[in-house]
C-alpha cells in the first residue's frame, strides 16, 4: 500500500480532499498534516475586518470534511522535509513517511523583514492568528481610539486598510505605508487610479514609502518620519516557509518548491507542491488565492494518475485573472488586464462567489 502525505489543508488540498472523499484512490493511505483545526479562506478574510462576515463564515472546518473519507488526519505542523529520506519532520510527533508527498501549506511572511516587526507587528499570516488578533484589536477601539498602520502596498494591503477603517469608522484612523513602491504596482493604470481615489474618499492617508523600523507605538519611514501606531498590520509580500531550506528539493531563488507543469517537484518525481508554497519557472504567477483555487483539480487529477503510475498531465495556469478588490464598504474594484471598474453590485458578486466556495467544501 503506497503512502500519500498531504501537507497542509490549503485552497488545492481543499479540493483534493473532497475528490478523494468522493472516490478514494485505490491501495493508498491517505494522511493530512496540518495544525489548524480549519481552514480560513483568504478571499473574506477582508470582509472579515470590515465586519461583513463572521469568522466561522470564512471558515471550513477539516474534521467534517474528512468524515467517512479514508484520510486520516494528523494535528501537527511541519518543521522541515528530508527528500532522500522521504519524511516529514513535525514539531510535536515523530517524523512520518511517504511514497507520495503534497505540499500546500502556504507561503508566510519573514518577521524579521523590517527591524521591530517581529515583536511589535500584526502579521496577515497565518490567517488563523491575525483574525484572532483584529478580534482584540477592534474590541480595544470601542474602549480607545486606534490609530492603525497598514504596512504593504499589494492588493492584501489595500483591501485590509480599508476594511479596517471602515470597521473602526470614528473609533480609528488607518494609514497605509506602501513599501517604497506604487500602490497595486502590478495592476493596470485604471484600477490603481480608483484605488488612490477611494482612499481618499474614505481617509486613508497613502504614505508611498519604505518601512524602515515598527516601534511599541510608532512605525518610522525612510524619510525619518514617525507615524503614531497602537497596531501595525502587516500586509508585507509572501516568503517560503523556512523549514523548506535544507529539504533537498529543488527551491527557486526565493526559496518556494520549484515544479514541473505536472506540479511535480522539479528535483523530486514523487513531490507535488500547488498553491503559494510552489513556483513555476515556466509559468511566473503573482502569489493570489486565485491561482491556488484553480491548481486543485490538477493536483487531484494528477496525483491519482501518479499514485496508478498512468502518465500525467501538464497543467498551465491562466495567463491572467478577474481579480476584485474589496474596498472596505460593500463595494469592489473589479479588474481584468488594463480594464477596471468600481461597483456595489460586483461586492454583491464577489460575496456570492465567496460563500459558494465555502459552502462547496463545508459538511
Amino acid at each position: 500500500m503506497k503512502r500519500l502525505v498531504l501537507l497542509g489543508a490549503g485552497h488545492a488540498h481543499l479540493h483534493v480532499l473532497r475528490d478523494f472523499a468522493r472516490r478514494p484512490p485505490a491501495d493508498t493511505r491517505v494522511t493530512l498534516v496540518t495544525p489548524h483545526p480549519q481552514t480560513i479562506y483568504s478571499g473574506m478574510v477582508p470582509g472579515h475586518v470590515a465586519g461583513h462576515y463572521r469568522l466561522e463564515q470564512c471558515a471550513i472546518p477539516i474534521a467534517p470534511l474528512l468524515e467517512g473519507s479514508v484520510v486520516q488526519l494528523v494535528a501537527d505542523a511541519a518543521v522541515g522535509i528530508d527528500a532522500a529520506a522521504c519524511r516529514v519532520r513535525l514539531a510535536g510527533a515523530a517524523p512520518i513517511g511517504y511514497d507520495v508527498l503534497s505540499v500546500d501549506t502556504g507561503a508566510t511572511m519573514s518577521r524579521d523583514a523590517i527591524p521591530g516587526s517581529a515583536s511589535h507587528g500584526i502579521f496577515l499570516r497565518p490567517i488563523e492568528r491575525f483574525a484572532a488578533l483584529w478580534d482584540a484589536l477592534r474590541q480595544r477601539a470601542a474602549e480607545r481610539f486606534q490609530c492603525v498602520v497598514v504596512i504593504g502596498g499589494g492588493a492584501g494591503g489595500f483591501e485590509v486598510a480599508l476594511a479596517a477603517q471602515h470597521a473602526l469608522g470614528e473609533r480609528g484612523h488607518v494609514s497605509l505605508v506602501s513599501g517604497g513602491v506604487p500602490l497595486l504596482a502590478s495592476y493596470g493604470a485604471a484600477a490603481r487610479s480608483r484605488a488612490l481615489a477611494t482612499l481618499r474618499r474614505r481617509g486613508v492617508l497613502l504614505f508611498d514609502e519604505a518601512c524602515t523600523e515598527v516601534r511599541a507605538t510608532q512605525v518610522v519611514l525612510a524619510s525619518g518620519m514617525r507615524l503614531a501606531c497602537d497596531a501595525p498590520l502587516l500586509a508585507i509580500g509572501a516568503s517560503a516557509p523556512e523549514w523548506l531550506a535544507g529539504s533537498g528539493l529543488d527551491l527557486d531563488a526565493a526559496g518556494f518548491i520549484a515544479t514541473r507543469p505536472t506540479l511535480q517537484s522539479v528535483s523530486h518525481a514523487e513531490v507535488f507542491a500547488a498553491g503559494d508554497v510552489a513556483s513555476r519557472a515556466d509559468a511566473p504567477r503573482p502569489k493570489s488565492g486565485v491561482y491556488a483555487v484553480r491548481a486543485g483539480p490538477p493536483l487531484a487529477r494528477n496525483l491519482r494518475r501518479y499514485l496508478a503510475d498512468a502518465a500525467l498531465r501538464p497543467y498551465t495556469p491562466q495567463a491572467r485573472s478577474l481579480n476584485l478588490l474589496s474596498c472596505g464598504r460593500r463595494e469592489v474594484i473589479a479588474c481584468w488586464g488594463a480594464l477596471a471598474l468600481q461597483a456595489r453590485w460586483a461586492w454583491w458578486w464577489k460575496d456570492r462567489i465567496d460563500r459558494a466556495f465555502v459552502a462547496k467544501y463545508r459538511r
